[in-house]
């Protein structure tokens, strides 16, 4: 293995590690955040039995991210340093902009996790919501800086190919930024969200009447089902972006070696680069041209009118774009079930069927993020940055990468059996504590002072209420005296 594909694979290896870590941190406070609302809302014990399970999971990831995360920033200066050194300065501010996310998240998480009972029960639903939007806000500097390395814009090129007149806010504003933000975004609360969700339902298949992981399953429907269904419109404006400033790429990830009007589109296959064709493909006449450019008889370029050694490995893009493609579509249909039982008044929970569906659903959000990343990122190839520097420029000079490649590889396995280790006994637990189970079964009264379950003395004003969307599995709150 010569250092290229070493640096390669050692750079992949931790970014498919780090985005599920990432991804996981993205949403989990999200749904942790919901569920204290509706524990302020209401005082069913569920809801705080909930948050503070979801707030376990956020903490695990959030470290394990941390470290991931770390070791990226490390890679890429040891890795890549000619890409650093050239393109530091511009894309600069974005990871500056992550760290601050980054920091704010960590300190408002430590409020969250230290803060039960030491500050106001507003204050502390509130230092979640910052858990959240800080944990969102760094993946969108993330992302926007590596749609800089997709169409770089904010700097003007010397004849020596360095760069001038650099303008960092119109690098981070370039035309792959929003698409891909909303792309990545998205992608990470529909498959935490369905994951969530098939794991609640596959306790649900074996203990139906289980309040707590009903409440767990309509809390993940209403973060991933939303996401899952607006996921193909933000794919199509991605790539229509892609088809304008990366058109290599979108040959590659259908599969189009010629150069045609009025593209079909394709469903499956396998490219054939000796033959010029894509083999066992099913063909949609003139599916790829509306798509790509909203007319059916536009005119889309095939990998033939550009120079060979300028071709992505159409064999992995064209495949791991079907994967994604397929995963999400199948995501969205079986959320679509979902809204159309529970609109119909049919309980989510109480229907086997989705609850199988949703249990095989579960892996497929992370299976279509790491494909996506491959699309993203092996569709570049060659070049590190779009058009102006090529990979095998920006690789360390340093020999036997292959070494810390091995050893970078059983870090992230060992960190890998931590974690579901560590969620195994936080998160699968099916054994609710004797609040939840009060709650559950009975509707005791309950106070709140702080945050703890108390006697009748303490009663809410608001008595006798019933929590909307018991359609998607909400727990009912009885009357309360």
């Amino acid at each position: 293995m010569d250092n290229l594909l070493a640096a390669r694979t050692q750079m992949a290896i931790s970014l498919m590690f780090h985005i599920i870590f990432a991804v996981v941190g993205i949403a989990t406070p999200l749904l942790m955040f919901i569920s204290e609302a509706l524990w302020l809302r209401n005082r069913n014990p569920v809801y705080l039995e909930l948050t503070k399970r979801w707030a376990k999971g956020t903490a695990i990831f959030f470290a394990v991210g941390a470290v991931s995360g770390t070791v990226l920033s490390f890679e890429l200066g040891l890795l890549w340093p000619q890409f650093m050194e050239w393109a530091g300065p511009i894309i600069g501010m974005p990871f500056s902009l992550e760290g601050f996310a980054f920091f704010t998240e960590a300190i408002f998480l430590g409020l969250y996790l230290y803060g039960w009972d030491r500050i106001p029960p507003l204050a502390h639903l509130l230092a979640g919501l910052v858990v959240a939007i800080s944990g969102a806000a760094s993946a969108v500097f993330v992302v926007t800086a590596n749609a800089w390395m997709n169409t770089p814009r904010g700097f003007e090129l010397t004849a020596d190919g360095r760069p001038i007149n650099i303008d960092p806010i119109a690098a981070m504003l370039n035309p792959a930024a929003l698409p891909e933000v909303l792309h990545m975004v998205l992608a990470a609360y529909a498959a935490c969200g369905l994951a969530v969700a098939g794991i609640n339902a596959y306790v649900l298949l074996r203990h139906p009447g289980d309040q707590f992981h009903r409440a767990a399953l309509a809390i993940a429907l209403l973060v991933g089902g939303p996401a899952a269904l607006l996921q193909p419109i933000a794919g199509d404006i991605a790539a229509r972006t892609v088809a304008v400033t990366q058109p290599a790429k979108l040959a590659a990830m259908e599969g189009q070696f010629r150069t045609e009007a009025g593209a079909p589109l394709r469903i499956g296959g396998w490219p054939d680069r000796e033959r010029r064709e894509t083999r066992g493909a099913i063909e949609i006449p003139k599916g790829l041209s509306l798509l790509a450019y909203h007319d059916p008889n536009a005119v889309v370029k095939g990998l033939n009118d550009f120079p060979p050694e300028l071709h992505p490995p159409v064999e992995i893009v064209h495949v791991a774009f079907q994967v994604m493609v397929g995963s999400g579509t199948v995501m969205a249909l079986v959320v679509l079930l979902a809204g159309v039982l529970a609109i119909r008044g049919r309980g989510v929970p109480e229907n086997r069927h989705l609850l199988r569906a949703l249990v095989v659903t579960s892996p497929l959000g992370l299976i279509a993020i790491q494909a996506g990343w491959f699309v993203t990122e092996v569709g570049r190839q060659p070049w590190i940055i779009q058009g102006v520097m090529f990979t095998r420029d920006a690789v360390t000079p340093m020999p036997g990468l292959v070494v810390p490649m091995a050893a970078i590889t059983l870090v992230y396995i060992l960190l890998g059996v931590v974690v579901v280790i560590l969620l195994r006994q936080q998160v699968l637990s099916t054994t609710p504590s004797r609040a939840t189970k009060e709650g559950a079964s009975s509707n005791a009264r309950v106070g709140v002072r702080g945050h703890h379950c108390l006697g009748p003395q303490h009663l809410p004003a608001a008595r006798g209420c019933r929590l909307r969307g018991r359609r998607l599995g909400f727990p009912r709150v009885g009357r309360a005296g």
